[in-house]
């Protein structure tokens, strides 16, 4: 709530845990700990708030049994659950209890699915991810090529995101850039990549319109919002 000074929250409904940021800049967890996905250094559940140490965090999201954090110098860190698959971008497979960096420090954003597929975003516009690629999430990449270290993927004015949070049939990717076009990727198995088919891709494919301003996903729908121009 307001009174507590809570600034962005984040949760992950079929894993059970949850994290806010203070306005004081803190990191505040709880829930289920099975991974590790609490940063507390054990697997321990916690049923109420545990704080993570710092006090400069500005951007929180839930991952597969995992978190993702970016501080106010612009370092990307992430701990939980890997799956084998590197879904934590530590150039490894292996789960961590504890908050460890990712390269870089100039990150923006980050967007993660419970499919294990991460997506972060750059101050220079730039996009990234790495983790699963069933169905080409990772843009550029074949199908199936699992990455534990970030991935480029081809632009330098993305914008707004959303990830279709299920695995499988579900993995699609839709990405607005700055100059308002719309673009999607990964399993289009419903048509949720809104390219009037069922074929999935595996790198960005423009969605007709150049006023699109953001995006949602859940499952098999996707929700793109246009620009109000009266």
């Amino acid at each position: 709530s307001h009174s507590d000074g809570v600034k962005l929250i984040t949760c992950s409904g079929n894993y059970s845990c949850s994290g806010a940021i203070k306005t004081d800049g803190t990191l505040w967890v709880w829930g289920q700990n099975a991974q590790g996905q609490l940063g507390q250094g054990s697997i321990t559940y916690y049923s109420s708030p545990v704080q993570i140490p710092g006090t400069t965090w500005k951007y929180i999201s839930n991952g597969q049994s995992a978190m993702f954090g970016i501080k106010t110098d612009g370092t990307l860190w992430s701990w939980g659950n890997n799956q084998g698959i590197g879904q934590l971008g530590l150039n490894d497979l292996s789960n961590y209890s504890s908050p460890k960096q990712v390269p870089g420090t100039t990150w923006a954003s980050v967007t993660a699915g419970k499919s294990g597929t991460t997506f972060a975003t750059k101050t220079d516009g730039t996009l990234w991810s790495w983790g699963y690629n069933e169905f080409g999430q990772i843009a550029g990449l074949a199908h199936d090529a699992r990455r534990s270290s970030p991935v480029q993927i081809p632009g330098t004015t993305w914008n707004t995101a959303a990830f279709g949070g299920g695995g499988g049939l579900y993995a699609t990717v839709s990405w607005t850039k700055t100059d308002g076009t719309l673009w999607s990727w990964g399993s289009q198995s419903y048509g949720q990549g809104g390219h009037n088919n069922e074929t999935s891709y595996s790198s960005p494919v423009q969605v007709p319109g150049t006023d699109w301003s953001s995006v949602t996903a859940s499952g098999e729908n996707s929700i793109w919002l246009k620009a109000y121009n009266p």
